[in-house]
């Protein structure tokens, strides 16, 4: 029996330009599961804020966190798979980030438990990363010196800022080993992100490790940034939302509505009889 999976993105995809997922779609998303449909989401978020912004969807499969760091039972609450990054690569990252002059924060999870690790808040966008986490998502935060815990429970370290002092530390980065790298363009504030993690940890990954677990023959993704360009490598349909970079809708097979207008759930409706 054949099973199709659709997987979204989230910010600038299924979600609107309020970060939040508009009334229609979560209606459309959640009659579309009703009908039989699977329906999951891949993201850059962790736990603490992609849960809350998708809590009105009654998701069932696995989801996708930290670009592919971890996949996450909503409904059981539990990580099913984590990637953790090598302690001698964290080392190496910490030491690219010091060289520059540049801040950033660092993941763990250890006993199913996700915490951020930082030494300093240098920056306002730095300060209102962690403000906005720390009190609306509950993240937990703990400000150390990050060599001391850069053990084998970390899984992530992201910073953002400037193009222009983001990308030296990115450059010395990509050459070493074990790790993998996000270098984009937030869609919210103009800053741009840079976000380090196993080599083993990806959006293609994670989806092929849902299909290849939970029995999907086929998978149809959406998204809009660059960060979305390995997952479209493991989908069998690439889709676009109209406001998705250039880069983007060069790769799909489609490009639809844009994330203001429903793009995703407007597809859904239009090539689906789940949706009610």
């Amino acid at each position: 029996m054949d099973r199709t999976l659709f997987i979204s993105d989230l910010d600038g995809t299924l979600m609107n330009s309020d970060a939040a997922v508009s009334e229609k779609t979560v209606k459309t998303i959640n009659s579309f599961i009703k009908g039989g449909g699977y329906f999951t989401f891949a993201t850059a978020r962790s736990i603490y804020s992609a849960v809350p912004k998708t809590a009105e969807m009654d998701i069932r499969v696995p989801c996708i966190l930290m670009n592919g760091v971890s996949i996450y039972d909503i409904k059981n609450e539990q990580y099913v798979k984590n990637e953790f990054i090598d302690p001698a690569a964290s080392a190496g990252v910490l030491r690219a980030f010091e060289k520059h002059g540049v801040h950033c924060f660092m993941y763990r999870i250890d006993k199913g438990i996700l915490t951020c690790y930082y030494s300093e808040l240098t920056t306002n966008v730095m300060r209102s990363f962690a403000e906005v986490r720390k009190y609306e998502y509950k993240k937990p935060f703990v400000q150390c010196r990050l060599a001391d815990h850069a053990d084998e429970k970390a899984v992530y370290f992201t910073t953002t800022g400037e193009y222009e002092k983001l990308l030296p530390v990115k450059q010395e980065i990509e050459h070493i080993a074990g790790v993998d790298i996000a270098f984009y363009l937030d869609v919210y504030n103009g800053a741009w992100y840079l976000e380090i993690f196993s080599h083993k940890a990806s959006k293609a990954n994670g989806i092929r490790f849902i299909r290849e677990h939970y029995g999907f023959s086929k998978v149809v993704a959406f998204g809009d940034n660059l960060n979305d360009l390995p997952m479209f490598e493991q989908a069998d349909v690439k889709v676009a939302v109209g406001n998705a970079r250039d880069e983007v809708k060069d790769a799909a097979d489609y490009v639809i509505g844009t994330n203001d207008n429903d793009g995703v759930a407007e597809w859904l409706t239009t090539n689906n009889s789940n949706c009610g």
